[in-house]
């Protein structure tokens, strides 16, 4: 019997424009350098006690002659976001019938701005777990273990949806129902029918 749906935020919930080829068209900086900051910056900054995330940013701005300073540039980044009105109205349906959880590798900065911005997203589910809150990042599975503790949860009881192939595994791998997400109109087919098995 299933009790709780697990949802991955960025690319769920957020959806935006890659950030590179903003800034590549906004600022002229080569979008693949900007690949290159996010893969080297990112994982510093999942976590807690993670230093400033603008801290690390700034060389690169510098270098690519970006004047922005940490509120220009936080706002110019979380800005291109915008959240889909369709998930939060169908997890507030959802949340009638099971528990819903958020589970984000996401970092300070992003994740106060999301609280202040969409509000809404958070009053439509249970709970959400940041890695820089909880010090547990996906793909390690104390990502999800620490949801099914915290919620006396056992993972069969439990679906999991993520953008990214390799989270989607490591869920499968510790006994969740995890899908890789493609759409909302999908993941209704698929949570319709293990709602009723």
């Amino acid at each position: 019997m299933i009790k709780a749906v697990i949802f991955d935020v960025n690319g769920v919930f957020l959806e935006s424009g890659f950030l590179s080829n903003r800034l590549a068209k906004d600022f002229s900086v080569p979008a693949l350098e900007v690949v290159a900051a996010l893969k080297a910056i990112m994982p510093l900054v999942r976590r807690p006690e993670a230093p400033s995330c603008y801290q690390l940013w700034e060389p690169y701005l510098q270098r690519w002659n970006v004047s922005l300073d940490e509120k220009e540039f936080f706002d110019y980044w979380f800005s291109g976001e915008h959240l889909v009105p369709e998930m939060v109205r169908y997890t507030q349906q959802l949340r009638k019938k099971v528990n819903v959880f958020l589970l984000s590798n996401n970092f300070r900065e992003r994740t106060i701005y999301y609280r202040q911005q969409y509000p809404e997203l958070f009053a439509a589910v249970n709970k959400a777990y940041f890695s820089w809150e909880t010090g547990y990042v996906k793909p390690e599975e104390s990502a999800w273990k620490n949801i099914l503790t915290e919620n006396k949860l056992v993972p069969k009881q439990c679906v999991y949806f993520d953008n990214d192939e390799e989270n989607v595994a490591a869920a499968r791998g510790l006994g969740l129902h995890a899908e890789h997400w493609k759409g909302l109109k999908r993941a209704k087919g698929v949570l319709e029918k293990l709602l009723h098995e």
